[in-house]
């Protein structure tokens, strides 16, 4: 795997996406999992945000220096799974901006179709990071990125639970300079563009539709 791809070696990481497999969950559990395999997914995603000293602050017992991230940040979610990522993202950085982008891919063709942006004109963060459960082809993620890359954000991070390994291995190489913070990479990808064993449809799944 590529140096730009991140995949999660923590044993409650791949608990949890067995546990996600399950075809029997509720759409309760299968949000339950998301949330707490995309909150561990994030702890990585922000190991080496860089910090900057603020001003002396008071504790109870003493002072000490304030310090805060030191990066202006934006959390992308694809709609619409992607928003079941949001909650675990902006709990962690909570004074990054939201900006949403609808991107689905169409069934026949399994293009990426793009059918919301709110981005500003001007890019105003140093940083993005992507929010979508699943990356298959890869389609999807390279019309996110390509965009995020237009609008000119300098950095971009991408944070997705299953990845199929021919859609991350395109991904990494098309962009060695996209950070990709992965959970698990599943070998078998579909003639109808399914990931094998999966988790399934991630929007079906959370939100109990077909």
């Amino acid at each position: 795997m590529s140096n730009n791809v991140s995949v999660s070696k923590h044993p409650i990481v791949q608990q949890k996406i067995s546990e996600l497999r399950r075809a029997a969950n509720t759409p309760r559990e299968v949000r339950e999992l998301t949330d707490t395999i995309a909150r561990l997914l994030m702890y990585e995603a922000t190991l080496t945000l860089p910090l900057a000293p603020t001003a002396e602050e008071q504790s109870p017992v003493g002072t000490y220096m304030g310090q805060k991230i030191a990066v202006r940040q934006a959390l992308i979610p694809i709609l619409r799974s992607g928003l079941s990522l949001l909650n675990a993202a902006s709990d962690l950085l909570h004074d990054a901006e939201i900006r949403h982008l609808g991107l689905f891919r169409e069934e026949s063709t399994l293009q990426p179709v793009e059918y919301y942006n709110k981005l500003p004109r001007t890019c105003n963060v140093d940083e993005c990071i992507v929010l979508d459960p699943m990356i298959a082809t890869g389609g999807t993620a390279e019309a996110a990125i390509e965009i995020l890359r237009g609008w000119g954000v300098p950095r971009i991070k991408f944070v997705a639970i299953c990845v199929s390994r021919q859609g991350i291995e395109m991904l990494a190489k098309k962009f060695p300079d996209v950070q990709f913070f992965v959970a698990v990479v599943d070998d078998i990808l579909d003639k109808r563009g399914f990931v094998v064993p999966g988790i399934g449809d991630c929007g079906d799944r959370l939100n109990n539709t077909a």
